[in-house]
């Protein structure tokens, strides 16, 4: 992107497109899709549950997400993607925050994410939410060994969790997938 095309877009694309939390399975496990969405979103190579009417999406992390939505402008581009706006874009919209102060806030997030990404398990699951959940189970399951790397852990999840609410609105940690 040029410069002048970065001047021209707006402050919330920007920011939408430089944070991405809410495509790389950070924030959510799934997404919701219309009925009408879903046989384009299957084409494309994505996850789609169907079964359950109400529960109809695809799994996160999304595919087309390559360190920015490869369909952001695309009409394949789904509703829910298009409409869903987190705390922080809002009040980026509501102009109660910069968009550099927006753009630090999902500079600290990611840095908090990477922390524990570092320090959670292998695991065959490639969605952080599922993965985190599982291990903050194993090690509520253990807590009474009180091993000091296990409190870190614990710690670090609760300082991420706390910035999913404060900052993004999302504090539903143990969010179901249709399908799992």
């Amino acid at each position: 992107m040029t410069s002048m095309e970065e001047r021209n877009e707006s402050a919330a694309n920007r920011l939408c497109k430089a944070c991405g939390l809410c495509c790389t399975g950070h924030l959510f496990i799934w997404t919701k899709l219309r009925s009408a969405e879903m046989d384009s979103i299957e084409e494309l190579g994505l996850n789609v549950f169907r079964s359950v009417p109400s529960q109809r999406g695809f799994s996160q992390p999304c595919p087309l997400w390559q360190g920015q939505c490869t369909i952001y402008t695309s009409p394949s581009y789904p509703r829910f993607c298009h409409t869903y706006k987190c705390a922080l874009l809002k009040k980026l919209l509501d102009e109660t925050t910069s968009l550099e102060d927006a753009l630090r806030k999902v500079a600290q997030a990611k840095e908090k994410i990477q922390e524990l990404e570092a320090l959670l398990p292998d695991s065959a699951g490639t969605n952080f939410r599922e993965r985190l959940v599982a291990h903050l189970e194993v090690l509520g399951d253990s807590q009474q060994s009180g091993r000091q790397d296990d409190h870190e852990f614990r710690q670090r999840a609760r300082t991420l969790l706390a910035l999913y609410a404060e900052v993004f609105g999302v504090d539903d940690l143990i969010e179901k997938s249709p399908e799992s």
